[in-house]
């Protein structure tokens, strides 16, 4: 999209909403709704398991009460940042004072719908963890008793945190195919402006989200496993450690609550952009045929989340899930095919409402159609088989990591930051290729090309339902270990199914990574066109004078744009910076306090007193709500300042700086951290002299770095490349407005530039001004405002 932007040209008519299309999505409306009726019948299977021993059940509301008092407290602070949004969405520009008011409204329902997706993963998977950890202790017979079957009491816990997965797969799907029908029904052809609000507050509270509990879960994790494991030389999830309630509830809020948040903005934002693009692209249709799709995936969904049914003849948990994810692909297709060949026409002439240029286009708009979509959920495919590749515990690239232990930490480091390295670079090439292949069935338009990469986007979301099980199941499945190890009643084979579940968990975790990396790249390079057409809008109302136009320009020859792509590469690193640091400060007051209690309590490594869980669980919870800010102001504000103070093209740069640089950032975090844990299973399973050996603690020190990589930093990218090109998309027209044409205002755009730049840098300045604790007892900051905690000879440092 070099050179100057030209306006497309005019529509043939402006797209409405027939009494067909009324009629079609009603139908999807109902099959979202569908949908959430499902999650109620699989949230009823998943009650109706045993929950265990009374010392299980114990432990499992421990961890339900830490969840949702982090939860109940992040949501308050999150209240504010919704509040302040929706006014300033109320100041910018709008067609109409409608859309103005409704793309306000839909923000908070965006909002409220990914909080509600989130809480619902932490809620059921809290109490469906004991249930799973209760299978597992199935399979330890009586006295007396004769052996129980291994595979089938390890087919039941899987069933089980897998329904839990497909709870949540539910509620993902339903709500964001329910709540993009409804703007469309209430708004028709506006709707594409009402629901840019939709994604923007889908997209900003699942970035809060993924941040806050990433640095939550991380810090928990990372301090339970310095103590507790190198220190004191006691199991991971030993009751004697203060951290193991915080680092279970952190698998709660992180990877369930967090993750699901950011699979649902994933689903709403390709949903905005595809609607956005479909109103120029296919005209009338194209306001109802990108919702018919994931709609499709819904109901293949539905088969794929109870495909996943454990057999004997399985070599692995694994080949249940992949046979379940394949089953809602190939499905997928098929039902794709059938509704594409009903709907569409067989030519562009005769799509209504759409410019001269694309109805004279040549060619089928269902061949477009079908290949994009199949592009989407080959891509899916693809993905989920490099990844799992990359990070299983019987592939090699994991088994030659936990060969690396035998000669010491240093070259478990090295292996795993290699294979991350060169994974991103598969997987970035898989994207790209799949972004290429859709752009190329455009033809000569555009506009049809962008659209195809949003068919692309949401021919992937047909696996989404099956993708957040995946992904559900790995939290829940670790979180069963750990209940079970600290009430010390599931042993021998049961501790054994629990510890292969779990391993599986790291691989579905991480596949889950790849896949939703995939849908940003997509979604993100489809809303970089929604981008554009808003601008070509914006232009044409401003007449700006010919002067204006190398500003306005995309070209990358421009020095102004190489500037911005380099900034827009820069903020990625800066936010990964940022998040990895977060946990490092936070983790460290874990330490001290873990340490502080085992100093002052002699008894609790006799067992003979308890660890003050609740005071890591408050340290945890402060430390995650103060260091969300200055991630989220970064990626809200750093648009806003690179727009206004260079331009439009070089803001469009910046989206593709961010777009690149955040694809393999993403990736190569993942998958290093998956392949460091993985290793970690690997030789606690017996290999390389098994727990205890010093290759251990090599595998245990490699799983500490890759925490916040995985589970903190590379995620929480996902939504910050959605949130900026939202953001982007939203002040396009303001932009424009204040900077060319008739109604520019040099005053207005500095104001807003340097305000936007003050912000970042103070924010990065406080965050950076946080003290890291240094030393070998307490000291340091405590989670609470800086205030040191008790301490022989620690002391701290400014950053």
């Amino acid at each position: 999209m070099a050179g100057p932007l030209t306006p497309h040209s005019t529509l043939a008519a402006a797209p409405v909403l027939t009494s067909g299309n009324r009629a079609l999505i009603w139908i999807i409306a109902a099959v979202a709704l569908a949908a959430l009726a499902v999650a109620a019948v699989l949230v009823r299977q998943v009650l109706a398991a045993d929950e265990g021993s009374d010392r299980m059940k114990k432990i499992a509301a421990a961890v339900q009460e830490g969840a949702n008092a982090y939860l109940a407290r992040q949501f308050r602070t999150l209240g504010i940042f919704a509040v302040v949004a929706f006014f300033l969405l109320m100041l910018l520009p709008s067609d109409n004072t409608s859309q103005r008011i409704g793309r306000s409204i839909f923000f908070l329902v965006g909002a409220i719908f990914s909080a509600v997706t989130g809480y619902t993963g932490m809620r059921l998977a809290v109490r469906s963890n004991v249930r799973v950890a209760a299978a597992a202790r199935a399979a330890t017979p009586e006295p007396g008793e004769p052996a129980k079957d291994l595979t089938l009491v390890s087919h039941r816990a899987m069933k089980i945190a897998f329904r839990t997965g497909g709870v949540v797969g539910m509620f993902t799907v339903g709500l964001g195919l329910l709540g993009a029908s409804v703007v469309v029904l209430i708004y028709a052809a506006n709707a594409p402006k009402v629901l840019e609000g939709f994604g923007f507050g889908a997209a900003l509270l699942a970035m809060f989200m993924r941040v806050g509990g990433g640095i939550f879960t991380k810090a928990a994790d990372v301090g339970a496993d310095l103590v507790g494991k190198v220190e004191k030389g006691i199991p991971e999830d030993d009751p004697r450690n203060a951290a193991t309630i915080a680092d279970n509830v952190g698998d709660n809020v992180g990877d369930c609550a967090g993750m699901a948040a950011d699979l649902f903005e994933s689903y709403a934002v390709t949903l905005v952009a595809a609607l956005i693009l479909g109103k120029v692209a296919f005209g009338n249709a194209g306001l109802a045929f990108p919702l018919l799709i994931p709609a499709i995936g819904v109901l293949t969904a539905m088969v794929g989340i109870f495909a996943v049914a454990p057999r004997r003849s399985d070599r692995g948990g694994m080949s249940a899930i992949n046979r379940g994810f394949f089953i809602s692909a190939v499905i997928s297709l098929a039902g794709v095919a059938i509704a594409v060949y009903s709907y569409l026409p067989s030519s562009y002439a005769r799509l209504k409402g759409v410019g001269s240029d694309i109805s004279s286009h040549p060619g089928d708009p269902r061949t477009l159609a079908i290949v994009a979509v199949a592009i989407g959920i080959v891509l899916a495919a693809l993905i989920q088989q490099l990844t799992g590749y990359f990070t299983e515990t019987a592939r090699r690239p994991v088994r030659d990591v936990g060969k690396t232990s035998l000669t010491g930490p240093a070259t478990v480091i090295l292996s795993g930051v290699s294979l991350g390295l060169e994974s991103a670079v598969y997987s970035a090439v898989l994207i790209g290729l799949s972004v290429y292949g859709a752009f190329l069935l455009g033809g000569t338009s555009i506009w049809l090309a962008l659209f195809a990469v949003a068919l692309a986007g949401t021919g992937l979301l047909t696996t989404v339902g099956v993708i957040v099980a995946m992904d559900t199941f790995g939290p829940v499945s670790d979180n069963a270990q750990g209940i079970a190890e600290m009430s010390g009643d599931v042993h021998g084979e049961g501790a054994q199914v629990l510890t292969d579940l779990d391993a599986v968990g790291n691989t579905t975790k991480a596949i889950t990574k790849g896949i939703a990396i995939a849908t940003a790249v997509l979604a993100a390079t489809a809303l970089f066109g929604s981008f554009k057409e808003a601008i070509d809008t914006a232009v044409a109302k401003a007449h700006p004078a010919a002067s204006d136009a190398r500003w306005l320009s995309f070209d990358i020859s421009q020095p102004n744009n190489l500037v911005g792509l380099l900034l827009g590469a820069s903020v990625v690193f800066l936010f990964s910076g940022l998040a990895i640091s977060a946990v490092s400060r936070s983790a460290g007051s874990v330490v001290y306090e873990v340490r502080r209690q085992f100093r002052d309590h002699p008894g609790i490594m006799d067992g003979s007193e308890t660890p003050e869980y609740g005071r890591v669980v408050d340290i945890c919870t402060k430390d995650a709500l103060r260091e969300l800010a200055t991630p989220g102001l970064l990626a809200v504000l750093a648009p806003v300042a690179v727009g206004f103070t260079f331009g439009i093209g070089s803001l469009a740069s910046y989206l593709a700086g961010a777009i690149g640089a955040g694809t393999l950032m993403a990736v190569f975090l993942a998958n290093s951290g998956g392949a460091w844990d993985n290793a970690k299973k690997l030789v606690e399973d017996g290999h390389h002299g098994g727990k205890g050996s010093d290759a251990h603690a090599a595998t245990v020190i490699g799983d500490t770095v890759g925490d916040p990589f995985k589970d903190t930093a590379g995620p929480a990218i996902n939504p910050l490349l959605k949130v900026m090109n939202l953001v982007a998309l939203l002040i396009a027209p303001a932009i424009v407005k204040f900077s060319y044409g008739v109604d520019s205002n040099l005053a207005v755009r500095v104001t807003v530039a340097v305000l936007a730049i003050a912000v970042i840098i103070a924010a990065v300045f406080v965050s950076k001004r946080r003290g890291i604790a240094m030393g070998d007892q307490s000291g340091g900051d405590n989670g609470e405002g800086g205030s040191p905690a008790p301490s022989e000879k620690g002391h701290t440092v400014p950053a």
